[in-house]
């Protein structure tokens, strides 16, 4: 008995251990995270706009273009550097750099910023502007300010409200008229951005929007089988076709039917023995553009392996070789996440923060 009791006292000082070095390992990564972030925003060039002109009084720079949002090169870069300033305050709250952070958000996110903002969206000819990718990006960053129990934070999502609204708008109108999923590892994949609005919609309690993007994901996905994970990864993706869809499907799906329809829907992780079955990849040329997004690559993959974990049942027997592929893919991940390029480092953060912090995922 008395060696029970040891051995029980032991194994919670162990787990203590282990939590407090995470803690650690999360405070190191935020300040670092934090930096790319802070370096960024407000950084106006190089600047790669998406920018439809209707006549000469259309050209301008991208801070008189869009003034929240004109800076980490391009606007739904700057959308998710302001998420992760506003995740790693939430979850930092004491943190050095959480005073610079506050003052950056605060700074873009002003109402009359926000206001410049939606009359830009509004603008003729913009009605495809950043969807899906960028316009499900800004819904994050308003869930993650509504979710922020700050007065700070309160006041900014209040002034992000009328773009908020316009995402809404865009997005309710578009997804009835899609009649096909868009099935490749950038910007425009649909399975990504399903998801990502999915955890918004039901995040703010948005009841209609929520089945509407439910309805799409089993329109596009319920059918599928054998994804061609061979086929992947492409030379520039930064999101998998493959385990984007089946992240955005085990949030439709009650446990045990997901489990089922994984089985259909990607063999390759039924036949796998260890993490061995999917490998992370390395950028030929981190200073490239392009090529840098499959540093990106690795650390979606590792959140999207976790999601699909969260969403199996406990005793799977798939977990173990899951999970060894998603810790592969986030050591190479993270480890590429240095800020030596600007082509990678105005983006790599919040993909590192979605990941480290657990975004997406449901705590239990």
């Amino acid at each position: 008995m008395k060696f029970v009791i040891t051995a029980v006292f032991l194994l919670l000082a162990l787990n203590n251990a282990i939590a407090q070095s995470h803690a650690d390992f999360g405070v190191h990564a935020a300040e670092r995270f934090a930096k790319l972030a802070l370096a960024c925003v407000g950084k106006e060039y190089p600047n790669k706009i998406s920018h439809t002109l209707n006549s000469d009084a259309d050209v301008a720079p991208p801070r008189k273009l869009t003034p929240a949002f004109f800076g980490c090169y391009d606007w739904h870069s700057s959308v998710h550097g302001h998420w992760l300033l506003a995740r790693l305050i939430r979850t930092y709250p004491n943190a050095s750099f959480a005073g610079a952070a506050r003052q950056a958000l605060r700074q873009s996110l002003s109402a009359e910023n926000i206001a410049t903002e939606a009359a830009y969206l509004r603008g003729e000819g913009r009605a495809s502007f950043e969807r899906p990718y960028g316009l499900a990006w800004l819904l994050q960053l308003a869930a993650e300010l509504r979710e922020w129990d700050d007065p700070d934070a309160r006041e900014m999502a209040a002034n992000l409200r009328p773009l908020e609204q316009i995402a809404l708008e865009r997005l309710n109108n578009w997804l009835p008229k899609l009649s096909h999923p868009v099935r490749i590892g950038e910007h425009d994949q649909t399975a990504f951005a399903l998801g990502s609005m999915l955890d918004y919609a039901r995040q703010t309690a948005n009841t209609n929007f929520a089945k509407l993007l439910a309805s799409k994901v089993r329109q596009f996905y319920l059918g599928d089988k054998n994804c061609p994970l061979e086929y992947e990864p492409s030379g520039e993706d930064f999101l998998s076709p493959c385990l984007g869809e089946a992240d955005v499907m085990r949030r439709v799906l009650p446990s045990r039917d997901f489990a089922i329809w994984l089985q259909a829907f990607l063999p390759q992780v039924s036949r796998a023995k260890n993490g061995s079955w999917l490998e992370p990849v390395v950028s030929p040329d981190p200073g490239d553009p392009k090529l840098a997004h499959l540093d990106g690559l690795n650390l979606s993959r590792a959140w999207m392996l976790r999601g699909i974990a969260s969403g199996l049942p406990s005793h799977d027997k798939r977990l173990p070789a899951i999970t060894t592929a998603a810790e592969k893919h986030e050591r190479a991940g993270l480890a590429a996440v240095t800020g030596e390029h600007y082509e990678g480092g105005h983006w790599l953060g919040s993909f590192a923060v979605y990941l480290v912090t657990r975004r997406g995922i449901p705590q239990k």
